[in-house]
């Protein structure tokens, strides 16, 4: 995991992540901005800028699984995004936007973006270990809850009510190009949209089979 800016956010980010078990480095072009991190951290510590090809290299980008930049400059944030995805081939990789406009207009380029009056931590941990998170919503019996998945590549093309099972889960939303439409049938999935599905805590295991198995196995129509 690499994080780029060591200001609050990229701060928090980083202590989360290693807590949560992930190798983090993280960047910054201000060596001061490291003692924002939490005691005892122990990450990789990189002085240079993002988006510079051999910093990144030297972050372990190469073989990096995910990158957050949320330093205080859009242009930076959104270039340092691009050569990750672009150069270094990084799955995951999310941009913090101040404007909201050119947010909507870098998610249409493939590059997830949170404008900072939607932002928090957890939106951003979401993008970058969408396996991981905590549920959205829990009802208060605590046996049904709302989730948020990113869409296997191996669904996209098809229609997504072959994912639901009724009575175990189902879709009610879709994100899609920085706009969510409530759940329609007819509905097709496209690469990089993000669903938001209810789903009995007893069918979790259930719902995570039905998203890694390839369309033709779980009777799609």
């Amino acid at each position: 995991m690499i994080v780029v800016g060591c200001g609050r956010v990229g701060s928090e980010l980083a202590g989360i992540l290693e807590k949560s078990g992930h190798t983090v480095a993280i960047i910054d072009k201000k060596p001061d901005a490291f003692r924002r991190l939490p005691t005892g951290f122990g990450g990789q510590l990189i002085e240079g800028f993002g988006f510079d090809r051999d910093t990144l290299i030297t972050a372990g980008a190469e073989n990096a699984g995910a990158l957050a930049a949320v330093t205080s400059g859009d242009n930076s944030n959104i270039m340092a995004a691009r050569v990750a995805r672009e150069v270094f081939s990084i799955e995951q990789v999310v941009a913090r936007i101040y404007d909201p406009r050119r947010a909507a207009i870098y998610e249409r380029l493939g590059i997830p973006t949170v404008a900072t009056v939607a932002w928090t931590t957890d939106q951003i941990l979401r993008r970058l270990v969408p396996d991981e998170h905590e549920p959205v919503w829990v009802d208060p019996s605590g046996r049904v809850c709302l989730v948020e998945r990113q869409l296997p590549k191996s669904w996209a093309g098809q229609k997504l009510v072959a994912l639901q099972e009724p009575g175990k889960f189902l879709i009610v939303a879709v994100d899609r190009i920085g706009a969510s439409r409530v759940f329609d049938p007819a509905l097709v999935g496209q690469e990089g949209d993000t669903l938001r599905i209810m789903v009995e805590v007893d069918a979790f295991d259930a719902l995570e089979n039905r998203l890694t198995d390839a369309p033709e196995t779980t009777g799609g129509h």
